[in-house]
C-alpha cells in the first residue's frame, strides 16, 4: 500500500517536472474528472441477463472461462458494480443491455419491454451517484437467427423494430429521470457465413428499419450506431459494417460507435477520430482488447488505447467523445477485470492530458521534427504514475497495486456464496 506522504512527495516532484514542460498537473487532475467511463454491466454475469427465456448466448459472440463468482441475479450484479467502483477513481456511468431489466422473474419478450422494467435501475443509479446508458439486445433470442433489423421476413423485422423503438423510449425516460442524456447504443449481429447473392438487399432493409426507428424524436437520449467486422459463424458478410454506419451517421446526424475490437487488427481506430468529428455530431467509444479477433480481452494500457486517448485529447474532444467499456472475461475474477480495464483506460487518458500539446504543435509548425520526436519519446518515462497516484488519493481509492487484495478478498467471499 502506497502511503499518503509518499504520494504527496512524489506528486510534488512530478508536478515540478511537468511544469518545466509547460504542463499544469492540477489542471490535468481536474480534466481527468471529465473522463467519465460508461461501465458495461455484462462483465458481471457473462452476458446472461434476466429474461428467463432460456436462450444461450448467440449472435456471433461468446464468453470464455468459468471462473467462480458469476452474478446470478440483479442484486449480485449491482453488488459487483459497486465493489468495482470502490477502486476506480472519478465519477462514472453504467451501461445496461435490455436483457438486464428488472422483470421480477416473469418472462417479458423484447417487443413488450417498458420503462417500468428499468425504474429500479434508475432509482438505484441515482442513489449511488451513477448515470445510465442503454443498449438494445438483438442476440440470444428465438427470433435472432442471422438477421434481425435486416431480415426480409416482415414479421421478424417488425419484431426487432418494435424492440428497438421501445429501447429508445426507455433511454428517453432514463435521460429524463437522471437529468442527463442517456446514450442508446444499437448494435445488431446481422450477417452471413458465406457471401450473400446480393449484399445491397440487406443493407437497404437495414436502412429502412433504422429510418422507421429514428422517426420519433426525443430530447433526453442520444442514438449511437455500432459497426462490426464479423461475428463467429457470420464471417463473410456483416450488414452493419463500418462503411454502412459511417455513411448513415454522417448523412442522418447520428453518433457512430467505434468498438476497438470491431476492426481489422491493422486498422488504427485512433486515426478515425478526427475524421468522424468533422462529419458526425459526437463519437461513442467501446473500449476492449482484441487478440487476433474481437475476443474482448480485458483492457490493458497498450499502444492502441494510448493512441486512442491521445487523439481524443489532441482533438480537444472530451466533450464530444463518450468513453464506454465493452469486454467480458470469465477466466479471471470478474470484478478484478472491471477494475483493471477501467484503470488502464483512465491511465491512458491521464498520460494524454499530460502531453505538452502546445509545445509539440509549435515544434511541428517550425518543422523541428527531431525535437518533436525526441520530446515525445522522453514523455514516455516522465513520472506520470505519481500524478495517477495523486488522482487516486484525491478520490479516496487505493493507489498503485493497493486495490488487488481488496478485489481478491471480495472474490473469495463471492465465490463461496455463488456456487
Amino acid at each position: 500500500m502506497v502511503k499518503e506522504a509518499q504520494i504527496e512527495k512524489a506528486y510534488a516532484a512530478a508536478s515540478e517536472s511537468y511544469a518545466a514542460l509547460g504542463v499544469d498537473t492540477e489542471k490535468v487532475l481536474k480534466d481527468m474528472d471529465k473522463v467519465s467511463l460508461s461501465l458495461h454491466c455484462w462483465q458481471t454475469d457473462d452476458v446472461k441477463g434476466f429474461e428467463s427465456l432460456g436462450e444461450s448466448l448467440s449472435g456471433g459472440i461468446q464468453v470464455t472461462g468459468n471462473h467462480p463468482g458469476r452474478a446470478r441475479n440483479i442484486d449480485e450484479v449491482r453488488a459487483d458494480i459497486l465493489e468495482a467502483l470502490k477502486y476506480i477513481p472519478g465519477s462514472h456511468r453504467l451501461s445496461l443491455h435490455e436483457i438486464y431489466g428488472d422483470f421480477g422473474g416473469k418472462p417479458v419478450d423484447r417487443n413488450e419491454v417498458e420503462p417500468e422494467h428499468f425504474r429500479s435501475w434508475m432509482e438505484w443509479a441515482a442513489e449511488n451517484g451513477l448515470k445510465l446508458d442503454f443498449n438494445s439486445t438483438s442476440f440470444s433470442h428465438p427470433k435472432s437467427g442471422n438477421l434481425t433489423l435486416a431480415n426480409p421476413d416482415e414479421g421478424i423485422r417488425r419484431f426487432w423494430i418494435e424492440h428497438t423503438e421501445r429501447c429508445r423510449l426507455i433511454s428517453e425516460e432514463m435521460g429524463k429521470f437522471q437529468g442527463d442524456p442517456c446514450m442508446l447504443n444499437i448494435w445488431i449481429h446481422d450477417g452471413s457465413k458465406e457471401v450473400p447473392a446480393n449484399r445491397l438487399k440487406y443493407r437497404q432493409i437495414l436502412e429502412k428499419s433504422l429510418d422507421e426507428i429514428f422517426s420519433t424524436q426525443y430530447e433526453h437520449m442520444k442514438d449511437c450506431i455500432e459497426a462490426k467486422l464479423f461475428g463467429i459463424g457470420l464471417e463473410n458478410y456483416t450488414v452493419g459494417s463500418y462503411d454502412f454506419y459511417l455513411g448513415y451517421g454522417a448523412r442522418k446526424g447520428k453518433i457512430v460507435t467505434l468498438d476497438t475490437g470491431h476492426f481489422h487488427l491493422t486498422e488504427s481506430i485512433a486515426d478515425k477520430i478526427s475524421s468522424l468529428l468533422l462529419f458526425t455530431p459526437e463519437i461513442m467509444l467501446h473500449v476492449s482488447r482484441p487478440v487476433r479477433w474481437d475476443s474482448d480481452h480485458v483492457v490493458i494500457m497498450n499502444d492502441d488505447i494510448m493512441d486512442l486517448a491521445r487523439e481524443v485529447i489532441r482533438c480537444k474532444a472530451l466533450d464530444r467523445v463518450h468513453v464506454g467499456l465493452d469486454y467480458f472475461d470469465a477466466t479471471i475474477n470478474r470484478v478484478g477485470a472491471y477494475v483493471i480495464g477501467s484503470r488502464a483506460t483512465q491511465k491512458c487518458f491521464l498520460q494524454a492530458l499530460l502531453e505538452p500539446a502546445s509545445t509539440l504543435e509549435k515544434l511541428e509548425a517550425e518543422d523541428r521534427g527531431f525535437e518533436k520526436l525526441a520530446l515525445q519519446e522522453e514523455l514516455k518515462s516522465m513520472p506520470w504514475g505519481a500524478v495517477w497516484d495523486m488522482y487516486c488519493l484525491r478520490h479516496d481509492v487505493p493507489a498503485g497495486a493497493g486495490y488487488i487484495n481488496g478485489v481478491h478478498s471480495y472474490g473469495l467471499e463471492v465465490a463461496a456464496s455463488r456456487k
